[in-house]
C-alpha cells in the first residue's frame, strides 16, 4: 500500500490547528507519513502539536521564511509516494485519503488530483460547496482555480517541479499546479474531500489584495516559459483578462471595491466573456461604491441561510 505524506505549515492558528490535525490522524487509511512545519507559533500552537507528537512522523518549531518555505521544509522530509499539504487552518473530510490514493493506483499516468471541498467560517459553519470541473493547462494559464486542501499530487512529479517558488506568497499553489500540470495529466474527482476556513486572520482575507500582483507574475513566468509561452499565446487574452478578473475579485475582499471596478472592466476590455462570466463581481462593487454594501451583505446571508436549510 502506497505510503501519504501530508504536510501542514503551522502558525499562530491554535485555535483551528487541533482540528487540522486529527482530520489527517482520524483517516482511515493506514499508511499516513504526517510532518507538521510551525514557524516559531507563539499563541499555544506548540502546545497543541506536543499533545500529537507520537503520532506524528517529524515536527520542528522554528522561524522560517513564509508558508513557501515552511511546506518546502516539510517536502523534503516526505518520503511517500503520494504528498499534499494542508494548512492549519483547513481539514479532511473522513475517507479523503484511501480515496486520493486509490485514484493514483488506478491511473498511474495521473500526477496531481483534486476533489471538491467546502468553504466554511471561523466557526466550522459550512457557507458553500465549490465544486471544480475537470482542467487542462490552458485553463490553469487562465486562472482557473483548484481549492489547495482537495489537493494530491505524485512526489515524483513535485520533485521535477522543484517545490514551491518562495517568490510566490500568493498564488503560490497555482503556479505549482501549472508547472506540475507541464509533467503529466492532472484529473478532477468529484467528491468533496476537504474543507477551507475562511476568517478575518486568513491571507484570502486578510491580505486579498495583494493575490492579483501574483497573478501578473504567473503571466510572467509562462510567457519566460519555452514550453508554456507557445500555450500562453493560443489564449492570452483569456488569461490576461482572467488575470485581472483574479485581481477584481481579490481588491473587491479587500474592500476596495473602486480598484475591484476598474480591473473588472480591464477584463471586459481584454476579452468580454472572461469578466461577464463573474457579473457579480461588477454588481458587488457598484453596490458598495454606491453605499449599498448592506444590501449586498444581507444577500449574501440570505445565499448563506439557503444553503444550510438544503
Amino acid at each position: 500500500m502506497t505510503l501519504v505524506s501530508i504536510i501542514t505549515p503551522s502558525f499562530n492558528q491554535a485555535a483551528y490547528l487541533e482540528q487540522t490535525i486529527n482530520s489527517v490522524l482520524s483517516q482511515d487509511y493506514p499508511r499516513i507519513e504526517y510532518i507538521v512545519v510551525d514557524g516559531g507559533s507563539t499563541d499555544g500552537s506548540v502546545d497543541v502539536i506536543k499533545k500529537y507528537a507520537d503520532k506524528l512522523a517529524w515536527w520542528v518549531s522554528e522561524k522560517d521564511r513564509g508558508q513557501a518555505d515552511a511546506i518546502n521544509k516539510g517536502f523534503a522530509r516526505a518520503t511517500g509516494d503520494i504528498v499534499a499539504w494542508l494548512n492549519s487552518d483547513d481539514y479532511y473530510l473522513a475517507g479523503t485519503i484511501s480515496a486520493a490514493a486509490k485514484v493514483f493506483e488506478e491511473c498511474p499516468d495521473v500526477v496531481l488530483v483534486y476533489g471538491n471541498m467546502l468553504a466554511v467560517d471561523e466557526h466550522g459553519k459550512t457557507f458553500n460547496t465549490l465544486i471544480y470541473k475537470q482542467l487542462t493547462l490552458e485553463d490553469l494559464l487562465c486562472f482557473q482555480i483548484i481549492g489547495q486542501p482537495a489537493v494530491f499530487m505524485r512526489r515524483s512529479a513535485l520533485q521535477s517541479a522543484s517545490g514551491l517558488d518562495s517568490n510566490f506568497h500568493f498564488m503560490l499553489d497555482h503556479h505549482l499546479w501549472i508547472r506540475i500540470a507541464q509533467r503529466g495529466q492532472i484529473l478532477h474527482v468529484d467528491q468533496t474531500w476537504a474543507a477551507a476556513r475562511y476568517h478575518p486572520e486568513a491571507k484570502n482575507v486578510a491580505k486579498a489584495a495583494e493575490f492579483g500582483r501574483d497573478a501578473f507574475r504567473i503571466l510572467d513566468f509562462a510567457t519566460r516559459d519555452e514550453s508554456l509561452a507557445p500555450l500562453l499565446a493560443k489564449v492570452s487574452r483569456r488569461a490576461r483578462a482572467s488575470a485581472h478578473r483574479v485581481d477584481s475579485r481579490y481588491l473587491l475582499d479587500g474592500g476596495q471595491s473602486a480598484a475591484a471596478l476598474s480591473a473588472w472592466m480591464h477584463a471586459l476590455f481584454i476579452h468580454p466573456p472572461t469578466a461577464l462570466a463573474r457579473l457579480n463581481i461588477l454588481v458587488s462593487a457598484l453596490l458598495n461604491l454606491f453605499g449599498l454594501g448592506r444590501l449586498r451583505s444581507a444577500i449574501l446571508r440570505k445565499r448563506e441561510e439557503r444553503f444550510q436549510v438544503h
